[in-house]
């Protein structure tokens, strides 16, 4: 088909060749399409001519002519950041689906989390609490979820609800909910120009989406063995089988695909806060891109009307332009908005449309995503990072839309998401790839920087806010109120070089078991007692699979932290070391439990929603206070390890708690952590945090 195509151009293109092709020149048919090609890409002189290329000739460059017309305009190859023979959506219809625990499993689960809370007595109370709700109310509300689940297979039990708490939730978005992840800076340095950097991360970007729409992104895959499953043959095999049953394909090469119904809503997707629940709004008709910098906003096309990605240059030339741009900072940045209660915003956001400024709201939440140009260096000041892609001012920036990607005047480059639409997964996924692109294909050069001067851009707009006296005041207001709040904020990290994942593989235990074992004794040297903690475990071997909670806090690890702090302790280091494989076992098992969905939070979270929603007394297993306490996470912990990020982190769920974002590589370890002062301190718990890591390894290396 495309060979028809090339050809069918030959006339256009031969009849411009004939204008710039001398064929007395002793030159080959290639050097003579470069001829052409660089005359009508770079406006070279026409001091060249061709009058009598013969036949076979004429075809040939007319191929060469389409072919090097259709790469740096409409290509597959520049327009699609992979080209999976197998559809990306090709295991979705299979899926297996998110099981409903057996009610007898969740309450012992359930106990078992409390055990090392509590005390003895308070734990023979809650034991009657499960009791009666295993004979009462419990057996009813299963009922009633399982009937529910059966009426709705296209979907999971725990994806509604789920949606509905995060939408319903009145906090503000930044800091409470939204995270961050951070790039890894380019092995070249002259590739962090903010320009280069900028034009090469959209263009990945749009290459990453148009592939997702098209269905040629790679399926996303859990490969348990990769030398035997990601492989041509596993892709063949799972390609030729019907969607319908591609799943069971895939397990038999001990491969599980997992779900992508939230990739989606990575692009064109925004938050609209509402009364008392949000929505999430999505338009994958726009073509433009909305840009911030200085709390001003811009928007372009990156699109064309046939929906191909616009030409580096092109792009290239529209940023350049909004860099130029000398106008200070906005005095009134309408962006701070996006960081009020949800309630207030949207009374606001209500306000600014009949003053005005619908068509401009649309364009923001309909635009691909937000590019967010600071002026900030980052330099060295790794504290100075994480607050910037955290929080920052919030003048420079839309909380609302799926991702913010955020570029500032050093080159460091990072994201923060809106996390209602959807989890980890999805956003890793974009992360890495756009990183792989931008690193080993990059489609803008620091040399085209200069070639690109000459390349017009009329297609930037700028995005003016009809402003009154009653938002100028909500505006300022807003502002001292985010710095009070930012201010309260304490942010650290910690690095701990030397011990990763290669080396607890060497000794066979599990290094993520290590490091929820290191924040609980951290905190357990810190304050003599255990504390409730939270591990997301990701459920998107599911279909529509979200998240479920791994209680790290056991009584294993309970006994290790006393065992490690104890003071002129008999404990023999062996029996130490003994305890920490324990540990270890005992996280295994939960870690497994959850990704296979048989976690107990979200189970008895869906039987709560139910309770509410039928209008029943609540049971007393959730008006208990040992529930709530459970699920006031002083210790919230995630991780996104992957070599391409430099930093990712979050604000802590509960006010006197941690928020812990960790990363586990090949030969270190490290964490960043926030908390609010007055509360609980970071920088005090990453010390405590260090000597933890250093108590432990020093008993795992104990020959």
């Amino acid at each position: 088909m495309r060979q028809v195509l090339y050809i069918a151009m030959y006339e256009l293109y031969t009849e411009k060749a004939e204008e710039v092709i001398n064929p007395d020149q002793p030159v080959s048919i290639t050097e003579r399409c470069q001829y052409f090609f660089d005359a009508t890409m770079f406006r070279l002189p026409k001091s060249v001519y061709c009058k009598n290329l013969v036949n076979h000739e004429r075809i040939r460059f007319s191929l060469y002519i389409a072919r090097n017309t259709l790469t740096s305009n409409t290509s597959d190859e520049y327009q699609y950041i992979q080209m999976s023979k197998v559809p990306t959506m090709h295991f979705q219809p299979s899926l297996p689906r998110l099981p409903i625990p057996k009610l007898e499993s969740s309450c012992q689960r359930y106990l078992n989390a409390q055990k090392p809370l509590v005390t003895q007595d308070k734990l023979s109370y809650i034991e009657s609490l499960v009791t009666q709700f295993l004979n009462e109310d419990g057996p009813k509300l299963q009922k009633i979820l399982v009937q529910k689940d059966t009426k709705n297979r296209h979907t999971s039990y725990i994806s509604e609800p789920w949606f509905d708490m995060y939408l319903r939730d009145r906090k503000p978005l930044p800091i409470n909910y939204n995270p961050l992840l951070v790039f890894a800076q380019e092995t070249d340095s002259r590739y962090n120009d903010q320009l280069v950097k900028s034009t090469n991360l959209v263009i990945s970007s749009l290459r990453f989406m148009k592939s997702l729409r098209e269905e040629i992104l790679e399926p996303e895959v859990y490969h348990m063995n990769p030398i035997k499953s990601d492989t041509k043959l596993f892709r063949k095999v799972t390609g030729f089988l019907p969607s319908s049953i591609s799943w069971y394909g895939a397990y038999l090469f001990k491969a599980y695909p997992l779900d992508m119904s939230q990739y989606p809503y990575l692009f064109n997707t925004t938050r609209i806060p509402q009364p008392e629940k949000d929505k999430i709004h999505h338009d994958a008709t726009a073509r433009h891109l909305v840009v911030m910098r200085k709390g001003h906003f811009y928007a372009f096309n990156v699109l064309d009307e046939n929906g191909y990605i616009l030409q580096p240059n092109e792009i290239a030339a529209c940023l350049r332009s909004i860099l130029a741009d000398t106008r200070p900072l906005n005095e009134s940045p309408i962006g701070i908005l996006t960081t009020l209660e949800r309630n207030k915003w949207a009374s606001t956001r209500l306000h600014l449309e009949n003053i005005g400024n619908e068509n401009v709201l649309k364009k923001i939440d309909s635009a691909v995503f937000t590019l967010v140009l600071d002026d900030d260096h980052i330099g060295e000041d790794y504290n100075k990072l994480l607050r910037t892609y955290l929080h920052s001012d919030g003048t420079n920036r839309w909380f609302d839309k799926s991702f913010n990607l955020i570029v500032t005047k050093d080159g460091y480059a990072g994201l923060n998401f809106e996390h209602s639409w959807g989890d980890g997964v999805a956003i890793l996924r974009f992360f890495n790839d756009v990183k792989a692109e931008i690193s080993k294909k990059p489609r803008f050069h620091p040399e085209d920087v200069k070639s690109s001067l000459d390349q017009q851009c009329s297609e930037v707009e700028e995005l003016r806010f009809v402003l009154d006296p009653k938002i100028n005041h909500i505006i300022n207001e807003e502002r001292k109120n985010y710095e009070t709040w930012v201010k309260q904020l304490c942010v650290d990290h910690f690095i701990y070089e030397g011990f990763g994942k290669n080396e607890c593989k060497s000794i066979k235990i599990s290094p993520d078991a290590i490091m929820q074992l290191a924040f609980q004794l951290a905190v357990y040297e810190q304050e003599s007692q255990m504390v409730p903690t939270y591990e997301s475990c990701s459920t998107a071997a599911f279909k529509h699979g979200r998240t479920e909670t791994i209680r790290s806090c056991t009584l294993q690890t309970k006994a290790t932290c006393v065992a490690l702090t104890q003071k002129n302790s008999d404990i023999s280091t062996t029996e130490l070391k003994k305890m920490i494989f324990e540990c270890s076992n005992m996280h295994n098992i939960l870690t497994k439990e959850a990704a296979m969905g048989e976690g107990f939070d979200r189970h008895l979270f869906a039987l709560k929603r139910i309770s509410e929603e039928i209008g029943i007394c609540k049971p007393a297993i959730f008006e208990d206070p040992s529930y709530d306490y459970l699920n006031h996470n002083v210790l919230s912990t995630s991780t996104l390890s992957s070599p391409a990020v430099i930093a990712g982190g979050f604000g802590p769920v509960v006010n006197d708690g941690y928020g812990i974002g960790y990363m586990i590589q090949d030969h270190r370890l490290g964490a960043t952590v926030t908390s609010y002062q007055g509360k609980r301190n970071a920088n005090e718990y990453v010390k405590s945090l260090e000597n933890a890591f250093k108590t432990i390894h020093r008993v795992l290396i104990n020959k």
